[in-house]
């Protein structure tokens, strides 16, 4: 018997009469009705602010509330080079970008100015690196060096603990000192450093090494108690002479001078004008990038201020990976 299809009975009599004997329902009591079983919508929840953002905004709050960044009674703001327009243009620009309000105030002695950036850096950092501690995982110092003197030297970390012993040899013999120059002397502003790990910490739910196996690894306090050298920042507030050139100098003596891996090696800077930035940033083989304290606001600026060359140089420069916010330097020092 070959497959036929089914074929559907029309409704009877009885159930046509009992469709006419229902009340009707107004489409306004169907709504009701569906509104009263359904549940409310629930509004989306608003995106949490991102950590890293909030981070940044403190960091500028600092710079704001006390007094490094500020406008004179004259109008110029305090990282603005007052005999150039273009300067004074873009930075005045930033700081209404950072704050609708900011009180006047004279401007801060460039030593002092200086040395109060390099401490907002550090305290931003040590915000928020902390805050990828998933992503690199160890026993992290984040500190504001100070000062030129046998402290603040590199030399208390493991790859560059030799320079001890060279500095010694020059003190003995200055005739040393004509041959070597001060490339072994290297005095950072911010240093980024991390402990060594214990046999027990490295084995973890196994073991991994014992005292027959890795016993010139750097890692493993049982070979050397010296922390181990992470990242080395140099801070400018701004640029106005070959001294920025420090930077550049002090990072391949950092190269030159290391027994291991060379730790990054970073500039952070609140310079407003684009072409004294470029001294530090362009180029490669020696700093890992130049880190702008307000790199969006600085870019809105320049595209509001400047000519097409500005724009070009500047566009050059973040494109090209050689400048980028201090927002990013947390996540570069993960790497």
């Amino acid at each position: 018997m070959g497959w036929q299809r089914a074929t559907r009975s029309p409704p009877s009599s009885s159930f046509l009469t009992l469709i006419d004997r229902l009340p009707s329902v107004d489409s306004a009591d169907v709504s009701d009705i569906v509104d009263s079983i359904l549940p409310a919508p629930v509004a989306p929840a608003a995106p949490a602010e991102a950590l890293l953002a909030r981070a940044r905004l403190d960091f500028h709050a600092a710079l704001l509330s006390k007094g490094i960044l500020s406008i004179d009674s004259n109008g110029v703001v305090s990282n603005a080079d007052k005999s150039q327009p273009a300067s004074r243009a873009y930075a005045a620009h930033i700081l209404n970008a950072l704050s609708s309000e900011t009180k006047v105030a004279e401007k801060m002695a460039g030593q002092r100015a200086g040395s109060n950036f390099e401490t907002e850096v550090t305290a931003f950092l040590a915000a928020a690196f902390p805050l990828l501690s998933h992503l690199r995982p160890a026993t992290w110092t984040i500190q504001k060096v100070g000062g030129r003197g046998k402290s603040s030297s590199v030399s208390k970390f493991e790859q560059y603990a030799h320079l001890v012993d060279l500095s010694v040899a020059v003190s003995e013999n200055p005739s040393l000192q004509a041959v070597l120059g001060n490339a072994y002397s290297i005095a950072p502003d911010i240093v980024m450093h991390r402990a060594p790990l214990t046999d027990a910490e490295i084995n973890g739910p196994q073991v991994i090494v014992d005292e027959t196996v890795a016993q010139l690894a750097s890692l493993r306090a049982s070979v050397s108690d010296r922390p181990l050298l992470h990242a080395v920042i140099s801070c400018k507030w701004t640029m106005r002479s070959d001294r920025s050139q420090n930077a550049r100098s002090e990072a391949l003596n950092l190269i030159r001078n290391r027994k291991g891996r060379v730790p990054h090696i970073a500039v952070v800077t609140g310079e407003p004008t684009p072409t004294r930035i470029s001294s530090l940033a362009l180029g490669t083989g020696d700093l890992d990038c130049v880190y702008h304290f307000a790199l969006p606001e600085l870019i809105a600026a320049v595209e509001a201020e400047a000519s097409g060359d500005v724009v070009e140089l500047l566009a050059m420069m973040v494109e090209g990976k050689r400048l980028k916010d201090i927002a990013d330097l947390p996540l570069d020092l993960a790497i």
